[in-house]
């Protein structure tokens, strides 16, 4: 591959509740100038609560783009200003399922879909997990429910379309390669 290429500008298509669309233009290594639709995002923070049992708790919530309910692990948007992820994903952990980590440690990061949005999304493992109080944000996290779930059950999950949240497979499968060579 020769030259690189180069973004000149975009301009604002759409701005909706969590994300903005863009028309952005770019300079081909050839010279060549081409538009993309662009999915601007804030980001997202998720965290596997791992109970060191084998055990972690996930939620159960209605996703309005497919118009049904996903099994996910604690998940949200970095919609505060300058958050840390961490202190994001500890928010998160309190505000949806009820429960704080004594210990939170990243876990994997990774871009959603590359060929069309900037999201970027930050996991990390929970553990050392103590109750506290919840504070449920938004329509769908008053109607979600909890559920706990055993490693074990992970890849029959998977395959059997019970889990489909990406997040979450990424989340759980690190989490079972880690347990798997001794760590946690």
């Amino acid at each position: 591959m020769t030259g690189s290429f180069r973004y000149l500008g975009e301009d604002p298509v759409f701005e909706g509740y969590i994300i903005r669309v863009a028309k952005g233009r770019f300079e081909a290594p050839d010279g060549s100038v081409f538009e993309r639709d662009i999915v601007r995002h804030p980001g997202a923070v998720s965290v596997v609560p791992y109970h060191g049992d084998g055990t972690v708790t996930m939620v159960r919530q209605y996703r309005a783009a497919l118009d049904m309910h996903l099994l996910e692990i604690p998940a949200g948007k970095r919609d505060v200003a300058d958050e840390a992820p961490i202190l994001t994903a500890h928010r998160e952990l309190a505000e949806e399922v009820g429960l704080q980590a004594g210990r939170m440690e990243p876990l994997v990061e990774f871009v959603n879909s590359a060929g069309f949005t900037d999201e970027y999304s930050h996991v990390f493992l929970g553990t050392e997990l103590v109750e506290v109080a919840r504070d449920l944000q938004g329509i769908e996290e008053e109607h979600l429910t909890i559920e706990r779930i055993h490693l074990d059950e992970v890849p029959a999950m998977i395959a059997d379309h019970r889990l489909l949240d990406i997040k979450s497979i990424i989340g759980l499968t690190m989490l079972r390669d880690r347990l798997g060579s001794g760590g946690v």
